[in-house]
């Protein structure tokens, strides 16, 4: 079993910065794609960036060049720096991540991320 805690969330302004932080109860070399996920009310959760095995990294193309995912394998980390926000970007964010050994999901609490002026 894996926990995952997210923080960092809160409240932006549009073309301001927030940065997101997964911290996991695992060392992170058990993990093989371990990310963010978001989900804006009715709309379904997208994908928004996340590491794959070997530090590929992947991001959504409405979050390329704004956003950057990074993480810290000491403290087990990943972090997800958020700049240049837009409204559109509003919605819970979810840490995510998936393991070697049995390809089981995990999922953060969800933490919200709200741009407004």
């Amino acid at each position: 079993q894996v926990q995952l805690v997210e923080s960092g969330g809160g409240l932006a302004q549009p073309g301001g910065s927030l940065r997101l932080s997964c911290a996991a109860s695992t060392t992170i070399f058990n993990i093989k794609y371990m990310g963010w996920y978001r989900q804006a009310p009715g709309k379904q959760r997208e994908l928004v960036a996340v590491f794959m095995r070997g530090g590929i990294t992947n991001y959504a193309t409405s979050v390329k060049g704004r956003f950057t995912i990074s993480r810290d394998n000491a403290k087990n980390v990943v972090y997800l720096q958020m700049n240049s926000l837009k409204p559109e970007d509003t919605a819970v964010y979810y840490c995510y991540a998936q393991t070697i050994i049995d390809s089981n999901d995990y999922w953060g609490q969800g933490t919200q991320v709200t741009v407004s002026s």
